[in-house]
């Protein structure tokens, strides 16, 4: 019978089975173990024959899901300490299947080669064991060819080397690890008195031992655990050792063989819990945990039950490990808020740290957040990365861009993934790595095969074990998150602060990489947002509408999926941005649907009649005017102005060269389509900095050392070329309506073309380029370039919940470092009253160097997915000068603007309403949200944007019965109150603070 959920998972896909059939052997309890194998040998010759033959098959292609099952009838009677394994050597990953049940993964790069049948210590029945081994058309790493990051190959083979019945020694193995040990200790500490102790112990050791005399082993085996048992002194360091297993979601395999991975991973750690019961193992993301339950319900009940042992740690409180960089605030709160839930929900209790080993750079908001979570404790080790400068702690309190302080942990061994081998705990990984001694004399530890899974051993396990407490190495502890950080929070009083973003001098590409995703993430994270807002709208004015909190639960978590840290970045292989790209439709198709609905749902309320038959919806929560496209009538398009004005854009032509005017700026374009000059009317100041030319489209060479998709290196600067071949001249489009454009198309190569349409509407502060871009090329960079007539040593970007400020020059190496950065929908440099603001639509690489203000739009390497970002894209930049500060200038309302366009819907309203409005521009109304746990309250989120402290009222026209404050995870905050005026809530910000709401509605 082949286990049910194997076949569940499957059974589209199942191309061959094999069934393999031991005779039955018996043995006799009297014989020697020599006695057994040589009846083996000779009563069983057929079935190693069998067994023989099946090594060396081959078959592919790259994860496709053949299973290969191997039925085994054994009978036998074992001695005492003795047992029998299924020994294994392939180069794909494997599940070995026992009753019905995932009992034991299988993979060679991470050393679990072979499966014990049975490890008996007490005399037993005869009995049978039927077994099924289930193996993928992958290894640990993917399926690629000649590189570990290279694309998969679709014609790859693979291979199964061994599957051989063997009867294990334990007493060899044990002094095999003993003299590994020993000599690695030789090693670690050559030259000195504890190194020539093992040298010696070492030596005497092999004196002793007579392979061919096993009794001799115990005499060695002495002499080692005497020199272990050689005890350290109290001010010694103290290494917490925690199993772990990181599994990216996705990265060089597809989501589906996450999905198997984690089986693999995680039952192979209950088996090491069973045997070894002071075994520690940490695991996050909570996505993982629900795959397990929906596809392995068996195992997930294993796991709950270690859980509640304290074996098994659920640790992170997210639904993935995401991007540190580029998901917005409200996707992290998500992240938090659908993980801790989620844990909450299953285990019973909350994480108190953040787990994130692996993502490329941190926000300065994450603090804030973490904390609004219920986490004030946070663990990573990327920033040991950093290319150029080493950071300066391994444990200190980091401070975000409000001021709030998280407890952090960067294990000094630089590593995930620890083996457990001296040198990983000696004094050079552990001990002398650490840069904050005298301060903090605790580290992290955390031991296991990573990446793609697999997770610790019982190898890693003994070695740990044979140093607990050993002369000249620090103490090593089986330990949890809770105990590492209680015991660095009770030594924290001379720790250190690090204030503002933990930035990664690495992984720059990753801003840019796969513009696609990057698009679709952007709009999915508007789209929801505006399906929230329209249903809590219509869920308050109309009785019949039902707001869509599972539909909406579901798509918001193909969204925060789709945010894991190789996924977003775009460093993952075809397949995964295949899958990604389609989880981007699905809600962008379901996601306009529920808006649709809100939206009709919101025109057919009461006094329908009188008014237009088209309505628009405004989700933002202050007055717009802008020009807007209505619906196509008899095949015509119509421009449409909501809160129309006076000023007609016009456009006109003389010499070639284009002029455009609004009213409020005055631009001057040439054929290329460069912008000649940009003046801001109200005080007649140039923008575009004398003799340059601003639209200025460049391309660099962009060959990486070795990370292709995910780094950009600064030597690509010196290969700057400007794109001036023009194919179509700039020519009018569109001049005397609301708007007025100016299209030309430009040749990159050969192989790729720029098309883009300069915009000018009535009444709009900044200049917007729609762009398309045919895109064929191979190790290329593509950038904007806009050199504008302002002098700032800083230039400012917009991240989750506010921004921060970056230099402009490269007087340090930290400066340097920083030539490619990351922001969000706006960037801005300003001087003392003039300002130029850089908005985007879906982009999120910046270079702001001296006055130069680029913008990065599109790369092309060529590993792990060999075809990144070939072929069309279409995005939307725009560029605003301004006087007086960027706040004043409203730059942050214009980039909603640009990112969360107006809805038009037909429909039948009898006059204007506003549902919610907040009198102070400095705080953005993020988050209008039906609350987690009170069908009859919204959740709403504001945030202080301006860095400033300030008071404000938030006012509603809906019926308003109560009002809490609460936390990220609507926890209500009775602490608190309320402060309730005639004209609204009173709310007081400092800067940047992110506070959360709880209304309930009559």
């Amino acid at each position: 019978v082949i286990p049910e959920a194997s076949l569940k998972m499957y059974e589209k896909s199942l191309e061959r089975v094999k069934v393999f059939k031991f005779l039955g052997i018996y043995f006799d309890a009297k014989l020697s173990w020599a006695e057994h194998i040589n009846k083996i040998v000779e009563k069983c010759q057929k079935v190693l024959n069998i067994m023989r033959c099946v090594s060396g098959v081959e078959w592919g292609a790259s994860f496709s899901s053949l299973k290969t099952i191997y039925v085994a009838l054994i009978r036998s009677v074992f001695d005492y300490g003795s047992a029998s394994k299924n020994l294994w050597e392939s180069d794909v990953e494997g599940m070995v299947w026992r009753d019905q049940q995932p009992v034991q993964g299988l993979t060679k790069e991470g050393e679990k080669t072979s499966y014990v049948l049975t490890d008996l210590h007490v005399l037993i029945s005869i009995f049978s064991i039927t077994l099924y081994v289930e193996l993928a058309c992958n290894g640990l790493f993917g399926a690629g060819n000649g590189s570990m990051i290279a694309a998969p190959d679709p014609n790859r083979k693979f291979t199964l080397q061994k599957a051989e019945l063997v009867v294990f020694n334990r007493d060899v193995r044990e002094l095999l690890t003993d003299f590994e040990m020993l000599v690695d200790i030789v090693k670690i500490l050559e030259g000195e008195q504890r190194g020539f102790q093992a040298l010696f112990t070492a030596n005497e050791m092999v004196n002793l031992c007579d392979p061919a005399n096993p009794s001799s082993f115990a005499a060695a085996q002495s002499l080692a655990q005497k020199f272990f048992a050689q005890k350290n002194g109290e001010s010694q360091h103290v290494v917490h050792a925690m199993g772990h297993c990181h599994i990216d979601s996705a990265w060089l395999w597809p989501y589906e063989e996450t999905i198997r991975k984690c089986a693999r991973s995680w039952v192979t750690v209950i088996r090491l819990m069973e045997k070894n019961p002071e075994f520690v193992f940490t695991c996050s993301q909570a996505q993982q945990f629900q795959w397990v339950k929906s596809w392995y319900p068996n195992l997930f009940s294993e796991i709950k039950q270690f859980v509640q042992k304290g074996q098994f740690i659920p640790v992170g409180g997210t639904w993935v490990e995401m991007d540190g960089n580029l998901p917005s605030g409200e996707s992290m709160v998500r992240q938090f808020l659908h993980g801790q839930n989620f844990f909450k929900d299953e285990f019973a209790h909350y994480c108190k740290e953040f787990w994130l080993p692996d993502t490329f750079g941190y926000s300065a908001q994450l603090p804030q957040i973490m904390k609004g979570c219920g986490i004030s404790r946070f663990l990573t080790q990327k920033i040991s990365w950093n290319l150029v400068n080493t950071f300066p702690h391994n444990t200190f309190f980091w401070e975000g861009i409000d001021g709030t302080q998280v407890l952090t942990h960067f294990p000094p061994g630089n590593s995930y993934e620890m083996k457990g081998k001296v040198e990983d705990v000696s004094l050079i990984n552990t001990v002398k790595n650490n840069k904050d001694k005298g301060r903090a004399n605790h580290s992290g530890f955390l031991f296991g095969f990573g990446d793609g899974g697999g997770g610790p051993t019982q190898l890693m396990l003994d070695r740990l074990q044979r140093v607990r407490d050993t002369d000249c190495l620090p103490k090593v502890q089986m330990s949890s998150p809770d105990v590492l950080f209680s015991q660095l929070e009770s030594d924290s009083s001379l720790l250190c602060t690090w204030v503002g973003e933990l930035f990664l001098e690495l992984h720059n590409g990753t801003y840019t990489t796969q513009a696609k995703i990057k698009l679709g993430n952007r709009q999915c994270e508007a789209l929801l947002h505006d399906v929230e807002v329209a249903s809590c709208l219509a869920l308050c004015k109309t009785d019949s509408f039902k707001y869509p909190a599972c539909k909406l639960q579901e798509l918001w978590r193909l969204l925060l999926l789709n945010q894991f840290h190789d996924v977003i970045p775009g460093s993952c292989i075809e397949m995964v941005v295949e899958d990604a790209l389609k989880y981007y439709d699905e809600i962008c198709t379901t996601g306009s649907r529920l808006l649709l609905a809100a939206c009709e749902s919101l025109g057919s309320t009461p006094g329908k009649g009188a008014g237009s038959s088209m309505a628009v919806l405004n989700t933002l929560p202050w007055e717009r005017t802008e020009v807007i496209l209505l619906p196509a009538e008899d095949a015509q398009t119509r421009l449409g102005a909501f809160h129309r004005q006076n000023w007609v854009p016009f456009v006109i032509q003389v010499d070639g060269t284009i002029m455009m005017e609004n009213g409020l700026l005055k631009a001057k374009i040439d054929q290329t389509g460069r912008l000649m000059s940009l003046l801001l009317l109200q005080t007649n100041r140039e923008t575009i900095f004398e003799g340059c030319l601003g639209n200025q489209f460049t391309l660099f060479d962009d060959v990486p050392l070795y990370w292709d998709a995910w780094d950009v290196m600064d030597y690509h600067l010196q290969t700057r070329k400007p794109v001036i071949e023009v194919i179509e001249p700039a020519k009018v489009v569109r001049s005397g309506t609301h708007q007025g454009s100016v299209s030309f198309l430009l040749s990159i190569s050969g192989k790729s073309t720029i098309r883009q349409e300069i915009v000018l509407d009535a009444c709009c502060p900044y200049v917007k380029f729609n762009t398309q871009v045919d895109w064929e090329e191979s190790h290329k960079f593509l950038k904007v370039e806009f050199p504008v007539q302002v002098r700032s040593p800083n230039a400012t970007y917009e991240i989750q919940f506010g921004h921060l400020q970056r230099p402009t020059h490269r007087n340090t190496s930290w400066d340097w470092a920083r030539f490619e950065v990351w922001g969000h929908k706006w960037a801005d440099l300003s001087e003392h009253g003039f300002g130029v603001a850089l908005l985007n639509d879906s982009k999120y690489g910046y270079s702001i160097h001296e006055n130069i203000m680029t913008l990065s739009l599109l790369r092309a390497p060529k590993a792990p997915d060999a075809n990144a970002d070939m072929g069309h894209h279409n995005f939307t930049y725009a560029l605003m000068p301004h006087t007086g500060p960027f706040q004043d200038a409203l730059v942050i309302q214009y980039a909603y603007n640009l990112n969360f366009p107006l809805h038009v819907f037909h429909g039948v309203i009898s006059e204007p309403w506003s549902a919610f409005s907040v009198n102070s521009p400095a705080v953005i109304l993020e988050t209008v949200k039906q609350a987690e746990s009170r069908e009859n309250a919204l959740l709403i989120r504001l945030c202080e944007s301006h860095g400033s402290s300030v008071t404000t009222t938030l006012s509603t026209s809906l019926p308003l019965h109560k009002a809490w404050h609460c936390d990220l995870l609507e926890r209500p905050d009775s602490i608190i109150p309320v402060s309730k005026t005639t004209s609204g809530i009173s709310l007081t910000f400092k800067p940047f603070q992110i506070r959360s709401l709880l209304l309930i509605i009559k």
